[in-house]
């Protein structure tokens, strides 16, 4: 049975009493939970998670589906049904209020005749913005805004920083010996890391709209930049009983120039500026963006400032000297002030190896 299955969480304490400042704390991390399930889904809309708690304790939840589906709000009512009234709805992002491929949530929640409804983090995007919540309020429902906010802010970072800024978040991931080392001088490198450390960056690129690698990566190794060793978690968490075990593959973007015979066809191959590519991927709807290879193309795109954080895996190997190929190639800081500099945000053990995030740019 999933972790984000509703019938498992159905009668369980997920709203514990206390102070009204943490009584739903539970019920979002629920929440969190549920979206997680679907992140590699959604895109471009938001990966959103929701638990409705019945005036009895019953607990619902729901995730939002691919494009086109019904969101979180509408499938935990939707299991919920008449024990929807008098209910409180937690939901990790603002409830959408305006007509898009589906109907607003806001009328689903007002006609299912909700009490309260607790929100994560309101949705910066402009056609939502603040009017879910004011709907809400006007329909003379309780809103509280902010429960877990930090947690969720991080969950959707991706959604709310293109939303923010048109562009997508763009994730450098760099796999590595403990002495900085990606490749030996003969140019060989599978493998540095172990597979449970493989199939984690699989997951990355599941969570991604897009692949960027260099075309020397392409000549060099020949890859496919598909999501493989990575398995979707499955269960039913929408109320039609369909389960999310497909995986939707990200783009394929090359800087330079592809050899006709190349795995990596179809893609996109790039040779303007990168600023450009982040602004077209962005434009396109592209909320995550990751660049995976090689160190002359993550290098460049760290000194064209388009970097907002780094997925580094650590292997428990050395190369031994200064001759391997680095992370990051190419002129670096000149000077230790200008180096840059941003801040650990996770650090977790995968077999052998470890993963470190580093965002250096907070969502805008």
């Amino acid at each position: 049975m999933s972790a984000v299955d509703p019938e498992a969480w159905r009668g369980t304490p997920v709203a514990p009493k206390g102070p009204a400042s943490g009584r739903w704390d539970g019920a979002m991390t629920k929440a969190v939970e549920a979206a997680s399930a679907v992140r590699h889904l959604t895109s471009p809309n938001p990966w959103v998670g929701c638990v409705l708690i019945a005036a009895d304790g019953s607990a619902y939840a729901g995730a939002t589906s691919p494009p086109g589906g019904l969101h979180a709000e509408r499938h935990a009512l939707a299991s919920a049904g008449a024990s929807a009234r008098g209910a409180t709805l937690v939901t990790t992002l603002e409830p959408c209020d305006h007509q898009g491929r589906t109907p607003p949530c806001t009328t689903a929640i007002i006609e299912a005749g909700v009490r309260r409804v607790v929100i994560g983090v309101l949705d910066p995007d402009p056609k939502v913005s603040g009017a879910g919540e004011a709907r809400l309020r006007a329909a003379g429902i309780e809103v509280q805004v902010g429960v877990r906010a930090a947690e969720v802010e991080r969950q959707l970072m991706a959604y709310l920083h293109q939303r923010r800024t048109g562009r997508p978040w763009v994730v450098a991931k760099l796999a590595a010996s403990v002495d900085g080392r990606t490749a030996a001088p003969d140019g060989t490198s599978q493998w540095i890391t172990s597979l449970p450390a493989r199939t984690d960056a699989h997951r990355l690129r599941a969570w991604s709209d897009a692949v960027v690698v260099g075309a020397g990566t392409v000549r060099a190794d020949d890859p496919s930049l598909t999501v493989r060793h990575w398995t979707p978690p499955g269960g039913r968490v929408w109320s039609d009983g369909t389960e999310p075990t497909s995986v939707v593959q990200p783009r394929r973007v090359v800087v330079g120039a592809v050899p006709a015979g190349a795995r990596v066809h179809p893609c996109l191959q790039w040779d303007g500026p990168l600023n450009d590519l982040v602004d077209r991927l962005g434009a396109e709807g592209a909320t995550q963006v990751l660049v995976e290879g090689g160190p002359a193309v993550a290098g460049a795109f760290v000194r064209a400032g388009l970097v907002d954080s780094f997925v580094v895996y650590l292997a428990p190997a050395l190369f031994g000297g200064d001759d391997g190929a680095p992370m990051l190639s190419g002129p670096g800081a000149q000077s230790i002030e200008a180096i840059l500099r941003g801040s650990i945000i996770a650090v977790e053990q995968l077999g052998p190896d470890v993963r470190i995030d580093v965002a250096v740019r907070e969502s805008a």
